[in-house]
């Protein structure tokens, strides 16, 4: 596999005009323009960002294959889409620690405007939503998350978000101190946005790294509270 050098700009110019002509036949047509300038290149960063993270995170895993593995497809499933566009104008990266790839980990997200480091959850599955809320509502593990979430928003313009319930989940103190946490249905961090001049060159693993290690006590907390 090609060292990482960085993401070409004519693949930002390729999800550019992928958007205006997401069909079967134009992407056919050009699919080696994106095997050779995003394809490619996304995978070498999945073993060159996946190694360095191994320096902080020694259980941390990855799959250099484009189909299930780190590198997520770009075939969109459609079968219960409204949108039934084909092709997903971006690509997705994951590198996880725990078992398989619902364990706690970091996600890249990158598009034609630039890219986004995530840690945590978008959702949470059943059992890890119960384990979520219990760490949360505990007077130790609810602390140590939210002094994780406080000090990653003062370290730079870093993002917590998800989608929250509108009231605390029956079963815990409506007036829990950190009934907000406990709102989550899933919750993430979010690194600030690397526009596509940070994207093209090799210097991109370092910036990621930084960025995973600003992010590391989060990802931390929720390795340790996953559910077996």
């Amino acid at each position: 596999m090609d060292k990482f050098e960085g993401f070409p700009a004519a693949g930002f110019e390729w999800f550019r005009k992928l958007a205006k002509n997401n069909n079967r036949p134009w992407f056919e047509k050009h699919k080696q323009e994106y095997l050779d300038n995003l394809q490619a290149p996304a995978l070498a960063m999945v073993v060159e960002l996946g190694e360095r993270l191994k320096s902080i995170i020694p259980g941390i895993s990855y799959a250099a294959r484009p189909n299930g593995g780190s590198l997520m497809r770009i075939y969109r499933d459609i079968r219960f889409s409204k949108d039934k566009t084909p092709y997903k104008t971006h690509i997705g990266i994951n590198w996880w620690e725990g078992v398989g790839k619902g364990g706690s980990g970091f996600h890249f997200f990158m598009d034609a405007e630039g890219a986004v480091l995530y840690a945590g959850h978008h959702d949470f599955d059943k059992p890890y939503l119960a384990a979520f809320r219990d760490a949360v509502a505990d007077d130790r593990t609810g602390r140590a998350l939210q002094q994780a979430l406080d000090k990653l928003q003062k370290a730079g313009d870093y993002e917590v978000g998800g989608e929250q319930l509108k009231r605390v989940p029956p079963g815990y103190d409506p007036d829990h101190p950190r009934g907000d946490l406990l709102r989550y249905k899933g919750l993430w961090v979010r690194s600030p946005t690397l526009k596509p001049a940070e994207l093209g060159s090799a210097k991109l693993i370092e910036a990621c790294l930084k960025h995973c290690r600003a992010m590391l006590p989060v990802h931390k907390w929720f390795a340790a509270v996953a559910p077996a």
